[in-house]
Formats: structure tokens, sequence, C-alpha cells
């Protein structure tokens, strides 16, 4: 079994001595862990100090936390060049794929024996060939024994070319580790050396499987184009109408084409047939079917001139370099890298390649024009460029590592160094902080909250930075008792979503529109309760964001959000539906409801709307962060932002019809408090107006203590409110104080 773990002997670099944190028994030479927890610190009595990190506290880790434990936050410098070692790490890739393993137990005569067979056509199966001694069966039995040797070759070629692919990315993953930490090569290069030597061996087995002439066919294959296919020849009739026919035809090519240029199959091993599924006893099937493969045939004539005036001898040297790894920890670690190429392209690498350099991912081959042609003009898979003369590989330029103390959040603010679009890649490929907020400082924007893809595209700009914090350094002793206050999550679905609180003078009113509704949402609404304490982390951060547009992440490779988690934002924003704006717009003359009741917006004119589309002149209809219909999928960049000032100003906003439009930044203390009187003041005047009911049911006393109270209203923790709506408000409570004294004297 490999060794994962962090040994003595590999070189610290620029992290050699840093403190680290460590807990251990009492004892001079007792073993030491990462946390107080570790299940093999077996000790009521546990000490925590301080250790340089160096070799002697290495050799005294033990082997749980050696291989796993958490030494340093995995943002910070040093827990990414920990992580980039333990694990799956250097550590291990410099063990792996250096000799044959147990999966890889073939010897060369097995595979040349193997690649001999797939070479060869399949014999012609028995068609009705026997005696009256039974040689029918015997050949029956010598079919059956051909295609499990075929089964088993191919099972072999696959090995081999699986433990390539897999020899190669080990070794791409080895050096780029060794060029982000310049100072681990001396240490790492004899493993390295070996892993080379080990992946030159399973490429030369790997070619004996491909055929060059083949390769060259498949390429002369995909440069034809589509010839005019007889679809009017009456020996084709049997397959039915013109349009049948040509519907046939169609597909035939272009399953031809496909099986021609995408694989290393012979000609005699590629079965086609325009006539499947008609009926072989139909008139006519046996001509159809030799018609259909005499066109075949000449499809293949045609490649095969092709192939042959391409002066095979002349060649070209071409540099490719392969697709990143995906960095997407929802993948399984076979994807990128080479395991997207398709077999003629894998063919063509084990086949022409002279030189390597994996921790850029870039080859050099040796090939014909016609292949060089076409790695040329398909750049899908490969970046590919052609040269005159053999390119050298000089690998990346020597460089002080990107990742060292004071970058990332591991030193004091005074010793920090600016960001750049090396450390974000590293951070990504390290999958440490990924998905992180972080807070960072830069002389033109100040103090700003962006996530990791924002920050990337503002470092390929030219944008000055250094990062202050990330949403995992906000302190337990603030974000744990958040965590408590806010609760585990109920079992029940209706502890989830209470029921909506419609009377006003309830003190549980507009509670979906406050920031603690907003923290319940972002903790509750998961998949994994470990997950609560990470969003409560991020809905931290993102609350003192002014623009919550620029927390759009964008979308990966795959068309997968990069942004925050839907519970974040859903902390972060309110539905439309919980939010009534009738008590601010203007009374009505006419009709059965008065309308609002002119209430001055105050503290909430300035709240922010977001939705998909504010603008009537454009075609469509507004739709929330939240709709069904943008997938739910949060606040994008390209979202139209409003206040509720331009929501009563403007009335002819076309909203979608089941999320009501937009979705509303959630309200602080200020704003529900001062949300809430407005609709206790708006209440009363609708009970105080003649047209609304009889005054005979009226409890006037409490009507003048609530307006009384209405009256006195100031911002939470203030004494007075002093803003321009204040003299409106004021006015307002005085009139309806008229209109209720004027109601108690006129009741009899």
């Amino acid at each position: 079994m490999l060794d994962i773990s962090l040994t003595a002997d590999v070189p610290l670099g620029p992290f050699q001595g840093t403190p680290v944190t460590v807990h251990s028994a009492k004892g001079k030479n007792a073993k030491l862990h990462a946390t107080a927890t570790c299940t093999h610190l077996r000790t009521r009595d546990v000490v925590t100090a301080e250790s340089p990190l160096n070799a002697e506290t290495i050799a005294r880790m033990c082997s749980r936390c050696a291989e796993w434990g958490r030494w340093a936050p995995p943002e910070t410098s040093l827990g990414i060049f920990l992580q980039a070692l333990r694990g799956l790490g250097l550590v291990y890739q410099l063990q792996c794929y250096t000799e044959p393993g147990p999966d890889e137990s073939w010897d060369e005569a097995e595979v040349r024996q193997s690649a001999a067979l797939l070479h060869s056509d399949p014999a012609e199966p028995a068609a009705g060939v026997g005696d009256e001694n039974g040689d029918e069966n015997g050949d029956e039995e010598s079919d059956d024994e051909d295609w499990e040797a075929r089964d088993e070759a191919e099972r072999l070629r696959d090995s081999v070319l699986s433990a390539w692919r897999g020899a190669a990315r080990s070794l791409h993953q080895a050096q780029a580790t060794v060029v982000m930490f310049s100072w681990l090569a001396p240490w790492a290069q004899p493993q390295l050396t070996a892993k080379q030597q080990y992946l030159e061996s399973l490429r030369a087995q790997a070619t004996l499987f491909v055929d060059p002439e083949v390769l060259l066919a498949a390429a002369a294959a995909a440069a034809m184009r589509q010839p005019e296919l007889p679809v009017s020849d009456t020996v084709f009739s049997a397959i039915g109408t013109t349009e049948e026919v040509t519907t046939r035809l169609r597909a035939l090519w272009r399953r031809w084409h496909a099986e021609a240029q995408g694989g290393w199959g012979r000609p005699g091993q590629r079965t086609y047939g325009p006539t499947h599924g008609i009926r072989p006893n139909r008139k006519g099937y046996a001509q159809a079917r030799a018609a259909a493969d005499a066109l075949v045939a000449s499809w293949e004539s045609r490649i095969q001139e092709a192939a042959a005036a391409s002066e095979p001898t002349a060649l070209r040297w071409v540099t490719a370099q392969l697709p990143e790894v995906k960095d997407d920890a929802s993948y399984r670690s076979d994807q990128g890298f080479l395991a997207v190429l398709d077999d003629w392209t894998i063919g063509v690498l084990v086949t022409y390649l002279t030189d390597a350099d994996w921790a850029t991912r870039t080859l050099t081959l040796r090939v014909p024009q016609l292949i060089a042609d076409r790695l040329l003009a398909d750049s899908a898979l490969l970046d590919c460029e052609s040269h005159d003369e053999q390119p050298t590989l000089t690998g990346p330029a020597p460089a002080p590592s990107p990742i060292r103390p004071g970058v990332f959040d591991d030193t004091p603010v005074r010793g920090r160094q600016p960001l750049t679009a090396d450390h974000l890649r590293l951070l990504r490929s390290m999958r440490a902080g990924a998905d992180e907020l972080y807070l960072v400082f830069s002389t033109a924007g100040g103090a700003e909250v962006l996530p990791v893809p924002v920050l990337e595209r503002r470092l390929a700009g030219g944008w000055q930075c250094f990062l202050l914090a990330g949403s995992s350094d906000l302190p337990a002793d603030v974000i744990e008792p958040w965590v408590r206050e806010v609760g585990p999550r109920p079992e029940d679905r209706e502890g989830l979503w209470p029921e909506r609180v419609r009377e006003p003078h309830d003190p549980l009113f507009a509670e979906d529109l406050a920031l603690a509704q907003g923290a319940t949402r972002a903790a509750w609404l998961v998949f994994d309760e470990a997950q609560a304490e990470p969003n409560l982390r991020l809905l931290a951060m993102a609350r003192g964001v002014q623009d919550l547009r620029t927390l759009d992440g964008g979308y990966d490779h795959d068309g997968r959000s990069r942004g925050l988690p839907r519970a974040v934002w859903q902390g972060l924003l309110a539905h439309a539906r919980d939010f009534d704006l009738e008590p601010f717009e203007a009374p009505k003359a006419t009709g059965w409801r008065n309308g609002g009741s002119g209430i001055p917006l105050g503290v909430l004119a300035d709240v922010q709307i977001y939705t998909t589309n504010a603008n009537p002149r454009i075609q469509g209809k507004g739709h929330s962060p939240f709709c069904p219909h943008t997938r739910e999928r949060g606040v994008v960049d390209a979202d139209d932002l409003l206040t509720v000032s331009d929501l009563l100003d403007n009335d002819e906003y076309d909203w979608c019809s089941k999320c009501w439009g937009y979705a509303v930044r959630r309200l602080t203390d200020t704003q529900l408090s001062y949300y809430r009187a407005a609709h206790r003041l708006h209440d009363i005047s609708q009970q105080l107006d003649r047209e609304q009911g009889d005054h005979d049911d009226l409890d006037r006393a409490t009507l003048g203590h609530q307006l009384r109270e209405l009256a006195d209203w100031a911002p939470p923790g203030e004494d007075h409110w002093h803003t321009s709506g204040a003299h409106r408000w004021r006015r307002i409570v005085r009139e309806l104080q008229a209109k209720a004294e004027a109601a108690r004297n006129s009741t009899p």
C-alpha cells in the first residue's frame, strides 16, 4: 500500500519553521495531532501548544494527522502547500506509476500477440458449411474461441491505454506540483525520472495496437465531404420510397463517416446496412444490400486513394497542448486531460510522440501532413500549432513559487503580498476555497467582497488587490453563537416554511422579510446539515455587498453555476409575494377600494429590487431570481437593479404571474420596523374610512393608543426621526387622530 503521509524528508522551503498549533498528551515524545479530537489522541489531559513546522515536528505527527490532519486552514499558503503534498498529492504521485503494479501484470509477448490478433481481419463465420459427421458444430466452437480471444485482446489493449493515460496524468500532476513549489525539484527528481521511463514503456506497448495506415486513412475520411448519394437508383427500391431511401443512405453515410474518422477499425471490421429493419425475404433485398456494400466500398477506396496521395513520408512538426484536468470536485479523477480525447487522437499521440512537457501539458509530434492538417483543423480537443523545425520544449520558466507566506490570510495585513491570477489558479487547482467569498482591498474600490471567478476576471484585466480574509476565516466566537441561535433544521417541512402572518398588528407580521428569517433559510435549506455553518459564513460576507450582481460567479465549462448556493440567495433576498407596498401607494378617488394611504417610503425608498427585466420596452416579462423560468439561479450580472421607489414611480412593469417578477433585498431591523409601522398605520386608516364599514365596531381606545405609539415611532435605538418623510408621517398620524376623534363625536 502506498504511503500518503507527510514525511520528514520533504523540503519545506519558505514554510520551514512556520508555527503550527499541535495537540498532544503529556510527555516529551508524545505524538503530535492536528486537532484535539483526533481519534488517536487517547487522553483527557490534552496539551495544546505551538510548534515550528520542521522535520522533527513532522516525525512526531500521528499517522492519521500526517495524512489528513488540518495543520493550517486550507485557503492559506501553508494549507495549499500541505494539500498539494498529502493525501493523493505529490507524495502519493511520486510513488505510483514508477513500475508495473498489480493491475499491469502483462508482459511484452502477450501485448504483441494481442496486437497482432487485433490487426488481423476476423475469420468469416461458417455459413451452413458442414457434413454429416457434425463438422458444423466444430466450426461454431472455433468461431466462438476466435471471438473470445479477440475480446481478451481488446481488454488488454484498453488496459494498456488506461495505464498510459493514468501514468501520464500522474506525471503531469507531479511535475506541475514541483513547478508550483520549486524547492521540491531536487528531492522529487529521482522519482520523476522513474515515472517518465515507465510512461515511455507504456507508450511503446500502446503503439503496438495502433496501425499508422489506419490513422492516415481516418484523417483522409475526416477531410472527406458527403458525396452525392444515389437516392434515385432503382436498386434501392426495396428500402421504400425515395424519401425513405434518402433518409437511410444519409444515415449510412453518417455512420460510416463517424466510424472511419474516429477510431482504429479497419474496413473489414466495420458494419453498416441501410437495409436494417427490412425483411431479408423482401423482393430486391439482396440487390439493395449488395449495392449498399458497393457504395461503402467506393467510399473506402476514396479515402485509401487520398491517404496514398498524401505522401505519408512527408512529416511535419506539430505541438499539441492537452486540455486541463477538470477542477470540479464533482467529477471523477479520470475526467479531463487525456480522458476527453477520442480513439483516433489517442492513437496519434502514442504513435507519433517525440517529446513531452507534461507539466504544461505540451506534446511534440512528428506526423504525416494529412494528420497534421486534421490536428490543426480540429481545435475542439487539442490546441495545436505547426512548426517548420523541431520545437524545443523548455518547460515553465524558473520563477519563485507564487505560493508563499504573505499571499493569503496567514500573515499580518501589513505584510500581505498582492494577489495574482496564478494564486487563484493554484487555489482552484487545490480545490481549497474555490467557492468562497473573499474580502479584498484595492486602491480603486476599497474593501469589497467578491467570489473567486470575479477576482479572476478582474486580475486578468490588470486590477491589483490584496486579500484580507475568506468566509472561512470569520471568527468562530462570532459565527458559532449565530449557528446556535438559528438552531437545527426542524424535522417537519412545515417548520421550514411557516404560515404567513397577515395581521399587521401581530408581532410576527412580515417576518418573512427579516434578516433573521434569511439566516434560517440559508442554514436550513440544505441537503447536508454540515453545510449550514458554511452557508451562514457566506451569508455574513454577502450581506455587506452593495450590489449583489457582483457576486455572479458565472458558469463552469459544463454550464453549472459557480455562484452562491441557492440557500444563501434565499438568505439574502425575500420573495415579492411577501412584500406589500399598498400602504405607500397614493389613495384612489374612485373604485371599491381607496387604494393606499400615501405613507412616505422613508427608509424603504432605497431597498433593492432584483429582476431579470425591468424595461417595459424590452420583450419578455420580468422574473425573480427564484423563478422556475430562471432555473432559480440567483442574481446574475445581467439582472436589473431597481429600488422600491422605482416600483412606485412606474406602473408599466410587465411581471411574471408566477413569481411576481422580482425579489427584494431583506430588510434591516430599522426597515422592518418601519414597514410594520406603515402597515399598522394603513390598517387604522382603512378602519377609519367611512366607506370601509360602520364605525360602531371600532375599538376607539385601542385605536387611540395605537396612533399615539405610531406618532412616536423612531428607528430602533434612536430617540428621534429627522427626515423629510418624518414630517409627512406625523401629519398622516395627526389626520387619522382627528378622523378618529370625529368618529367618536359622531357616534350617538
